[in-house]
């Protein structure tokens, strides 16, 4: 009798168990699911994401899944988490000064397109390997409210006037891309000297946000007048608020390019809708979706720019910045702000 009661209260247990982790998904339903690691912009209803994720799921019949992990970095540090088995499929918006760090965390598989060609130049690849496809670019750049009474910096060394006193929003370089591309822009124009400009920057620092979201809508909000952010920016002022107020500086030093890219995790559940994926974010048909709403260059040379670019102006001369030493550069900066 006891043994009887015993057995029953076991399987009463097992019973609660299973129910109380949920309904598994089978092996077939995950292959028609693609699941996507990317950054909050892009998730956003106003970002690429959504209409991409739309296109692709009436032109494959795969169901995409799009989870916002935060920006660049925390994409990669999601990734590298769950190397030994990954979640999702693909990743969507590591640029070209982390993309040797994810291909050196080894998780990336190689893919090169079948529409590989239709990409503008080699200038945008992001490695030889195709561990990365490019799927947008621009340049970093200041943008200024021209309707905030705040005269326009004319370099980078001129935003350390004490008439920039709090004034300029910057991301964190530890998990922002822009955040981390404006450190690579300094360590390329300043070199040895970069922590020196910095210790002259910091009072020009109002905030560090953590991710381009919020940095951008404090400074659209009038937080303050000066943010870090792409050449491009503007032309979504010109599209949809038919304002040119917020304008794109062009600093004599230069501009660093930066440039998007999209890879396949090693270990993918559903590595050929991964690939599928890949094939459409760089055709024609996912390249229109860029412009208005990545706000961003398309890769794909059939792509016509919207009138509003002609809002971002012409960076003039072009930085090729050292990955590496803005990594190092980053943690002497992080440094540096912390006292």
């Amino acid at each position: 009798m006891k043994r009887s009661i015993s057995v029953f209260i076991f399987l009463i247990i097992i019973a609660f168990s299973l129910a109380a982790g949920g309904r598994k998904e089978s092996p077939a339903e995950r292959q028609g699911e693609v699941i996507i690691y990317t950054y909050d912009s892009f998730v956003s209803e106003w970002g690429a994401g959504p209409e991409l994720a739309r296109l692709f799921e009436e032109k494959t019949g795969y169901r995409v899944t799009m989870i916002s992990t935060g920006d660049g970095g925390q994409i990669i540090s999601r990734a590298v988490t769950e190397k030994a088995n990954p979640r999702a499929d693909l990743v969507i918006g590591i640029d070209n000064t982390m993309a040797a760090r994810a291909v050196e965390a080894g998780i990336l598989e190689p893919y090169e397109p079948a529409n590989a060609g239709s990409i503008i130049g080699r200038e945008l690849y992001l490695d030889d390997g195709w561990h990365l496809t490019p799927f947008d670019w621009s340049y970093f750049a200041i943008i200024w409210d021209s309707l905030s009474g705040i005269p326009a910096p004319e370099s980078l060394e001129d935003m350390t006037k004490p008439v920039y006193e709090k004034k300029f929003i910057l991301m964190d370089p530890r998990t922002s891309i822009p955040g981390l591309g404006f450190v690579t822009w300094t360590k390329a124009v300043f070199g040895d000297g970069n922590r020196d400009y910095w210790q002259r920057l910091k009072p020009s620092i109002l905030t560090m946000t953590p991710g381009w979201d919020t940095g951008y809508g404090m400074f659209t909000s009038g937080e303050a007048p000066l943010v870090i952010s792409y050449i491009t920016s503007p032309a979504v002022h010109v599209e949809y608020d038919n304002t040119d107020r917020f304008k794109a500086l062009v600093f004599p030093e230069g501009h660093p390019v930066t440039i998007e890219g999209a890879g396949i995790l090693k270990g993918a559940k559903n590595p050929e809708g991964a690939k599928a994926f890949m094939d459409f974010l760089i055709s024609e048909e996912a390249q229109n979706i860029i412009p208005l709403t990545q706000w961003m260059y398309p890769v794909n040379r059939s792509v016509i720019l919207p009138e509003s670019y002609r809002a971002a102006p012409d960076a003039g001369k072009i930085l090729h910045a050292d990955p590496d030493t803005a990594i190092q550069a980053r943690n002497e900066i992080m440094e540096l702000l912390a006292r």
